[in-house]
């Protein structure tokens, strides 16, 4: 049975969020409420005082409950759309910088190599990567709407502070924030405190007027004073709950990214001497007024508050350090008396298996060591690799140990001239023609560039091209999503408009010989899905039954099942077989002769909007299709990223 672990999480992530919807709209209505009582006991006069009922269907009333209770919706929904533009709206909210994929800082150089091997362990394109140069203490988080759009903001004391294994432990914590979905709520959590926070900041601009004020009427300044006061206590009162439910929210999490990070990293002790460090050398976040509202966020607490027991939205650093091992932060004291604050943690000691207590924690199973890097020379000169033998779908959203050996075994053979190009927007544009024609001999391939339009930037660059091909041929296949996964950051860097003029320029280059492959689909489709305007925007769920979306589910499968089979009753019975876990299946029922590109798509578009919990059957269905004789070759593994990409499922390397 496929395990719903990811799946599970995605669809949890969403019911939080409407449950967050759901608490603020009641605390809407209570701040409404108090706001009228306090409107009431003001305005009602000394004479006769009408009763609350009558005073609440007045002028007064309604105008009072109108006002309030739409301001505060007014600037939750202001700020929901502002941040709707994804993580990088976040990251300038708090001055961060990006990082140059091509930078030659050591230690944004080593952020970036961290990062991109955990990416390509995953399966998830490289985030893009910021810092907050003025912040000292050790902080990091995440911030988007769906994995493959994800940004990931550090500080500039975690880049100069933390060593490489450490460094790790953190940017693996992160990741599980990534892929578990609790993105999306933490930003989400950011515009709904926003509303809540704004009657207290109303409040406390009343009595800042009123003690200014130059009214000769002392009673009306009295009158402000005591109504802005009690706006103030009033909104902050919204905020204590709010941060309540952030904190409360926030704390399950962070105990689960952290075993999350021992089991993608195989070291506890990297991410536990992180925070150890966290402990000493603080996580505040000291010059950007949004601190607090990051607080859930990030992996230590940005903000200073009162009541941390009762309010922090991270467990104690202590318990957190214990959690991942038993006796953990005994060792860690020990050993820190014995060396600088600053210094690394003994290498040879840093290798060790995450214990029963950190797989207990998670629901993980104890890993194993390091065992050595993964040699590609087979994966290179092979046409298939062995079908894995666990269900596709287990796969989804985790960092596994051979995914990981495979992500650092391919980043060192990858040439450093290969690997400085991905970094440039250049050599970006340049590796995705390079992915289209490395496979043909030099004629063709200079018949297909001259298509292209003359540009500095979108036309071909032959000097460019002779440095990448000899890289795609050499390793193969297997290489290719990687370094497309890789070259990411740098085609996010294009304007909205070379985006498009980047999609057009590679049309033109899939168009030359008149079909199209199922990679080049997959090609034109990832770049699509991931540079489009819209990209950053989280799809909704449509469907919650597989019943609207039957005739996707049979192009999507026919055109498998054929891909990966020239005998005709073979392919009939493997698509009947992949049918039958959705609907009744005839036993004479064939898939469609042909599938047209455009069905395709239309297919893919369809089934990513059905929720998260129905996507693991059609992932394990797509792997039947391109297993069932026990090999997976280059053509099918282009079609399983490419489904997994377009459902938002991310898929790590399929291991030999």
């Amino acid at each position: 049975m496929a395990s719903p672990g990811f799946f599970q999480r995605q669809a949890h992530a969403r019911r939080n969020t409407l449950l967050l919807v759901s608490l603020f709209l009641v605390a809407v209505v209570l701040i409404t409420l108090a706001v009228c009582l306090v409107g009431y006991l003001v305005t009602s006069g000394e004479g006769a005082r009408p009763s609350l009922l009558s005073w609440f269907g007045s002028v007064h009333g309604v105008v009072t409950a109108g006002t309030v209770s739409g301001l505060i919706l007014l600037v939750s929904l202001f700020r929901w759309l502002d941040l709707s533009r994804g993580g990088a709206r976040v990251a300038t909210m708090v001055g961060a910088r990006a990082i140059d994929p091509s930078t030659r800082d050591a230690d944004e150089r080593r952020f970036r190599n961290v990062v991109e091997e955990m990416a390509i362990a995953s399966g998830v394109p490289v985030p893009q990567l910021y810092v907050m140069d003025h912040e000292t203490g050790i902080n990091a988080f995440v911030a988007g709407y769906s994995p493959g759009e994800a940004v990931m903001v550090v500080t500039h004391g975690a880049l100069t502070q933390l060593s490489r294994d450490e460094l790790q432990g953190v940017v693996g914590h992160e990741f599980s924030h990534i892929l578990n979905g609790d993105m999306r709520i933490n930003v989400r959590l950011i515009a709904i405190l926003a509303g809540i926070l704004m009657i207290g900041q109303i409040g406390s601009h009343l009595m800042h007027s009123a003690s200014f004020r130059s009214s000769s009427r002392s009673n009306e300044r009295a009158a402000i004073g005591i109504f802005g006061l009690a706006l103030l206590v009033i909104g902050y009162v919204g905020v204590f709950f709010g941060r309540l439910i952030q904190a409360a929210v926030s704390r399950q999490r962070e105990m689960l990214a952290d075993a999350s990070a021992v089991q993608f990293t195989r070291n506890p002790e990297g991410i536990a001497s992180a925070l150890f460090k966290i402990g000493y050398k603080g996580s505040f976040l000291e010059t950007t007024s949004h601190a607090s509202d990051m607080n859930h966020m990030c992996f230590g607490e940005s903000a200073r508050m009162k009541l941390t027991s009762l309010l922090a939205s991270h467990p104690p650093i202590d318990e957190r350090i214990n959690a991942i091992e038993a006796g953990m932060l005994a060792r860690l004291k020990s050993r820190h008396r014995d060396t600088r604050p600053s210094a690394s943690l003994d290498p040879t000691a840093q290798s060790g298996a995450a214990t029963e207590g950190t797989a207990a924690m998670a629901g993980f199973q104890p890993v194993t060591p390091r065992t050595g890097q993964r040699n590609l020379s087979a994966i290179a000169t092979a046409s298939v690799v062995a079908a894995p033998v666990e269900p596709l779908s287990n796969q989804v959203g985790t960092v596994t140990t051979g995914g990981e050996q495979f992500a650092e075994a391919l980043l060192k053979q990858l040439p450093a001239t290969f690997r400085e190009l991905l970094y440039t927007r250049s050599g970006a544009v340049q590796l995705c023609y390079a992915l289209l024609i490395h496979a043909r001999d030099e004629t063709d391939r200079s018949k297909h560039l001259a298509a292209l339009p003359t540009h500095p930037l979108f036309g071909a660059q032959p000097d460019l091209q002779d440095k990448l091909i000899p890289t795609l041929n050499t390793l193969g296949a297997v290489v290719r999503f990687p370094a497309l996964e890789l070259a990411m950051p740098a085609l996010r860097r294009l304007d909205p408009q070379e985006r498009q003029e980047l999609i057009h320029a590679v049309n033109l280059l899939v168009r030359q010989d008149g079909r199209v492959t199922l990679f080049e689909f997959a090609l034109v489709s990832f770049l699509q899905r991931h540079l489009a305007n819209d990209a950053e925007r989280l799809v909704k769920t449509r469907f919650r039954s597989y019943r609207p979306v039957e005739n996707h589910l049979r192009t999507l499968f026919g055109l498998l099942a054929r891909a990966g089979t020239a005998d005709a009753n073979e392919a009939n019975r493997v698509y009947r077989e992949a049918m039958a876990g959705f609907v009744s299946v005839n036993e004479d029922e064939t898939p469609e002769a042909k599938v047209s590109i455009r069905d395709l798509a239309s297919a893919l578009t369809h089934l990513n909007g059905l929720s998260p919990l129905l996507k693991p059957a059609i992932i394990d269905a797509c792997g039947h299709c391109v297993t069932f004789d026990g090999e997976v070759k280059a053509m099918e593994y282009d079609m399983l990223r490419l489904v997994a990409d377009q459902l938002d499922c991310p898929m790590p390397p399929i291991q030999i």
